[in-house]
């Protein structure tokens, strides 16, 4: 079997886990008290460590405190990893530490797959510098970035043993005179290097009510096979547009999204509710049940139609 075909299988291989929760700060006591609500964690990595940049030994130290946190979570439930820092999208370079550690993470925390942006979020500054732009800054979707983040994504995959998927971003503004469509450019990765997508269906939603599209048609253009995870959030206005915030509950829209979604993705491994923990007390524990408990409902209708 050539590589990209062991790829291919691997991105259909994601466990079938149902329902979990991003980890934020607001977290800890929750996920004690209300284990029956939630299958798996999902983490951010980089939220558990420093890192003192390319080059330095040690690179990445550990928090302790969060770290014990992490350790308790992964006694209890399967952890799935979601990076914000593998920056696929940087013009400049790719930094090939990244996955290493990621892969040694895998080892110790037994990753049930790992994902990122399609988008990057490391800049260079002309005095050679890195800066992080502080958002995924999503790439221009051309045939040349199409080659960038394939090589780069089998690099991912050739380190981490594990399915590695691929997130669709926010755009607050229109890039003309692209190559291809989103949903083109993220099939077109998919098929070349095997891996999954994580749709993130309050993306769809906040690039629609921006940009005027009809999100069951950006949906409908993906090729749902490769869905591997799926994103659900709220946002909340801002400056004239409608953002990603993760502020608190979803909204309609987007548990429409999901109940259309769920049962056309076969090999969906399952749906993770996000929110920012500055609005857990708009949420409390009841809120964050009452959200897990309404995907865990659309997950086992879904997996019923599928």
């Amino acid at each position: 079997m050539d590589a990209r075909a062991d790829f291919q299988d691997r991105a259909l291989a994601v466990p079938r886990l149902g329902v979990g929760v991003l980890y934020n700060p607001a977290l800890p006591e929750y996920l004690r008290a209300r284990p029956e609500t939630y299958d798996y964690v999902e983490v951010i990595p980089e939220m558990f460590w420093t890192d003192r940049g390319p080059g330095a030994r040690p690179r990445f130290v550990e928090l302790e405190g969060w770290i014990a946190m992490l350790d308790w979570i992964a006694a209890h439930c399967p952890i799935v990893g979601h990076n914000i820092g593998l920056s696929l999208g940087s013009a400049d370079g790719f930094d090939d530490e990244y996955p290493e550690h990621i892969a040694e993470w895998n080892e110790r925390y037994r990753l049930a797959w790992h994902s990122d942006h399609l988008a990057f979020v490391r800049i260079t500054t002309a005095d050679g510098h890195d800066h992080n732009a502080g958002l995924a800054v999503p790439v221009p979707y051309d045939y040349e970035v199409l080659d960038m983040i394939v090589e780069r994504i089998e690099a991912v995959q050739r380190a981490v043993p594990v399915p590695f998927l691929l997130e669709n971003s926010v755009a607050f503004i229109d890039v003309p005179d692209q190559d291809l469509g989103e949903p083109e450019f993220l099939n077109a990765v998919a098929a070349r290097t095997g891996c999954g997508l994580l749709l993130d269906v309050h993306n769809v939603y906040v690039n629609a009510r921006n940009h005027g599209f009809d999100a069951f048609d950006f949906v409908g253009a993906l090729d749902l096979e490769h869905v591997g995870e799926i994103h659900i959030a709220g946002g909340s206005e801002l400056a004239g547009m409608y953002t990603d915030s993760h502020a608190g509950p979803c909204p309609e829209p987007v548990w429409e999204l999901l109940e259309w979604v769920v049962p056309r993705a076969p090999n969906l491994g399952g749906i993770t509710f996000e929110f920012h923990d500055s609005y857990y007390p708009l949420l409390r524990e009841e809120g964050i049940a009452e959200q897990l408990g309404r995907a865990r409902s659309v997950w086992e209708r879904g997996r019923v139609s599928a």
